[in-house]
């Protein structure tokens, strides 16, 4: 595995949170410091730091367990997963209704996560890929999601003049993108029209957890001369199915 950029320090953390998490409520400092190789004084910065970031607690006997930071990171990874999952068992009828891609997709920071995609059969398939990353304000997904947002968060998120254009449509500075997304905001989905890709046309609406927390966007994609007669059964379909995910995701 490549070292070059390798940071010591998170290695012997997870070294330590391994441990703990394999022997609860066994291990004091020294014990921890013997089965590692790291120096007590060291240990005891990691362990201190660990605490104060709710990783692991310190129990009575100074032994350790894991904290309660990795109950928040665990069910926030497999409710990704059930997301993904449930767009699975529920988009096959959007697909068959509407006979284009549908996918499915999380923002991060200033870049659109692609998590799933249930294609139609047709001889042009899109770009984008379960794992691919693709800057948000040039996506339907991402602008939806980025409408979330208050505006200085937006704009904090892009250097001004540092905007991409993949096609003449992509949106080129950060008041161009405030305007798009006080349009979403107000009509309550996004449109990429030929943004991303030239030929494409897609339309997006977030999914929303119980709390009523925007934590990922559905769109459907098509060939820009499809968008003309299909764009409002697209909006129907859509609404659908993010209304269908956003009743059933996990907290």
């Amino acid at each position: 595995m490549e070292r070059k950029y390798w940071v010591p320090a998170l290695e012997r953390a997870q070294d330590v949170l391994q441990l703990v998490a394999d022997q609860p409520s066994k291990l004091r400092l020294m014990d921890l410091s013997g089965a590692t190789g790291i120096n007590k004084s060291t240990m005891f910065s990691l362990l201190h730091t660990m605490e104060t970031l709710n990783w692991v607690v310190r129990e009575k006997g100074d032994t350790y367990v894991l904290g309660s930071f990795f109950g928040v990171i665990g069910n926030a990874y497999f409710a990704g997963m059930s997301l993904v999952k449930l767009f699975e068992e529920k988009v096959a009828r959007s697909v068959e209704r509407l006979g284009e891609t549908f996918q499915l997709a999380r923002l991060e920071k200033g870049e659109l996560v692609y998590l799933a995609k249930k294609e139609a059969p047709a001889q042009v398939r899109l770009i984008s890929e379960p794992g691919m990353r693709l800057l948000a304000y040039a996506t339907a997904m991402g602008k939806v999601l980025l409408s979330a947002l208050e505006d200085s968060q937006v704009l904090a998120l892009y250097e001004e003049g540092s905007y991409q254009a993949f096609t003449p449509n992509t949106v080129r500075s950060g008041e161009e993108l405030l305007e798009q997304l006080r349009i979403v905001r107000k009509q309550g989905y996004a449109v990429d029209q030929e943004e991303i890709v030239l030929g494409f046309c897609c339309l997006a609406m977030p999914i929303v957890d119980r709390s009523g927390k925007w934590i990922a966007a559905v769109s459907c994609s098509m060939p820009v001369h499809q968008w003309t007669h299909k764009q409002d059964l697209a909006k129907e379909e859509i609404q659908l199915l993010a209304h269908a995910l956003s009743a059933t995701v996990p907290l």
